[in-house]
C-alpha cells in the first residue's frame, strides 16, 4: 500500500511540474518575449530539478533509448508523458531553426509511446498527432 501512494505521489507531482511548465510556456501574455532558448532551459531546469527528468538527455536518445529512459522514470503516466509531449511540440512550434523539427519529432516519439503504453484509444491525441506533422509540411 505504501508503495502505490508513493507513486501516486510522484505521478501528482509530475503532473503539477509539467502543468505548471505548460502555463509558462503557453499561458498569459507575460510569457511572449520568451525566447525558444530561454523556454528550453526553464522546462529543462524545472524537468531536472522537480522531476528527476534529464530533458537535454532525452532530447539526444533515439527512440529506444529515449523510451527506455521515459520508462525509468517513476511518476510518468500516460497523461504526464502527454503534457510532456505537449510542452516539447510547443517549444518546437516557437523555432524557426532545425531545432523545431527534433522538438516535433521528440514530441511525436512521446505521443508514439503513450500509444504503445495505453490501453484505450485516444482522439485527442491522434489530432495532436497529426497537428505536429502538418507543421512540418
Amino acid at each position: 500500500m505504501e508503495q502505490k501512494d508513493y507513486i501516486l505521489r510522484e505521478i501528482e507531482k509530475i503532473a503539477a511540474i509539467l502543468g505548471t511548465i505548460r502555463q509558462k510556456l503557453f499561458g498569459g501574455s507575460d510569457n511572449l518575449s520568451l525566447s525558444v532558448e530561454k523556454q528550453f532551459e526553464d522546462t529543462k531546469d524545472m524537468l531536472l530539478n522537480d522531476a528527476g527528468f534529464d530533458l537535454e538527455k532525452f532530447m539526444s536518445l533515439d527512440k529506444v533509448e529515449g523510451n527506455a529512459y521515459l520508462s525509468s522514470i517513476k511518476g510518468f503516466s500516460i497523461d504526464n508523458i502527454e503534457l510532456l509531449a505537449e510542452c516539447v511540440a510547443g517549444i518546437g512550434s516557437g523555432s524557426k531553426s532545425d531545432f523545431s523539427r527534433q522538438y516535433y519529432e521528440k514530441a511525436l516519439q512521446l505521443y508514439q509511446y503513450c500509444n504503445d503504453k495505453s490501453k484505450t484509444f485516444s482522439l485527442e491525441r491522434e489530432e495532436k498527432i497529426e497537428a505536429i506533422k502538418n507543421r512540418w509540411h
